[in-house]
């Protein structure tokens, strides 16, 4: 049993229209205790989005734009300075901004963005990981967590826990990939550490738009219509995991929560407030085919090849 009762908001959000994405927002942290209650004036925010790869917004690969631009601006308008930061799995953190036309609108918010670079290295877990950690990230005052609702074919779905990995530096994911991914719960137990090492004070998921089928990148865009937040991720991977049907034993990272005693898995322990309509589960959500989580050595060097070139390529345009 989870040693305290949790609480997960739910509000609906049928597009991505600013008046809809804005009225979400508010909702969850008015419902959540307030915007005051995770962050101060003047606080630097790191807002962390699933910047995974640059793809365009209808592939719902990426945190929307609307989501990161609202949450920006609520957190302007409360005094805080959001920058907007990740280290992505392909790419650079500027080419998925330019890949779902951010650049502008946050430019216009004075909001920075940032890649997730300048690792520090900690050692984590009963396992003794070594990882590295940006400092950029572990430099922020707040990091508020913001992922997108999608599937997964190596741990069936990511919702919440799996978006902080994020933080790791660079090429150092798939290495870890490869070092770590032999059990899939293992890996879990990881992700569950840096989670636990980064501490964002809350995590607002963005599922109006969402990805079933073979995620995180190929999948299908489809509509979900909700926003869903929490201070508990494990908890919010629960309820996620009802609105799509998928049974929470099948979702390694639930596993590992439990396995961990780390925050609230048990269903009956989650409250959840807001829109109670969110419950209703879909009946139609595709599940991932899943495949091996551990890279091949030949699929690390492979990347870090791209990676080269993407770089060479970068330093060509300045």
């Amino acid at each position: 049993m989870c040693q305290a009762r949790a609480t997960v908001t739910v509000t609906q959000c049928t597009d991505y229209s600013q008046q809809k994405v804005a009225e979400s927002l508010r909702r969850q942290f008015d419902l959540l205790g307030g915007l005051e209650r995770f962050a101060k004036p003047g606080d630097r925010v790191l807002i962390k989005p699933n910047f995974i790869a640059p793809k365009s917004r209808r592939r719902a690969v990426q945190t929307d734009p609307a989501v990161i631009i609202e949450l920006a601006r609520l957190l302007k308008d409360f005094g805080a300075k959001p920058f907007v930061g990740d280290s992505p799995a392909w790419g650079n953190v500027f080419g998925c901004v330019k890949a779902l036309h951010l650049e502008e609108p946050l430019k216009q918010l004075a909001v920075p963005v940032k890649q997730l670079n300048k690792p520090k290295y900690f050692i984590i877990g009963p396992e003794k990981t070594r990882v590295g950690i940006s400092t950029v990230a572990l430099d922020a005052d707040v990091i508020i967590n913001l992922p997108k609702f999608k599937t997964h074919q190596q741990l069936t779905a990511t919702f919440a826990v799996k978006n902080i990995f994020g933080c790791v530096s660079g090429k150092r994911k798939a290495i870890l990939h490869f070092t770590r991914g032999k059990s899939t719960t293992g890996f879990c137990r990881m992700l569950i550490e840096i989670y636990k090492l980064l501490k964002p004070a809350v995590t607002i998921i963005d599922a109006v738009t969402v990805m079933d089928g073979p995620g995180p990148i190929r999948g299908r865009a489809r509509e979900l219509g909700w926003i869903i937040g929490g201070i508990d991720p494990a908890a919010c991977e629960v309820i996620c995991c009802k609105l799509a049907n998928i049974e929470l034993q099948k979702l390694p990272m639930i596993k590992a929560a439990k396995e961990m005693g780390y925050g609230c898995t048990e269903s009956e322990s989650i409250e959840t407030t807001g829109d109670k309509l969110g419950l209703k589960p879909s009946t139609d959500f595709e599940p991932a085919r899943l495949i091996p989580l551990r890279f091949s050595l030949a699929h690390i060097c492979k990347s870090l090849f791209k990676q080269l070139l993407l770089l060479a390529k970068d330093i060509g345009n300045k």
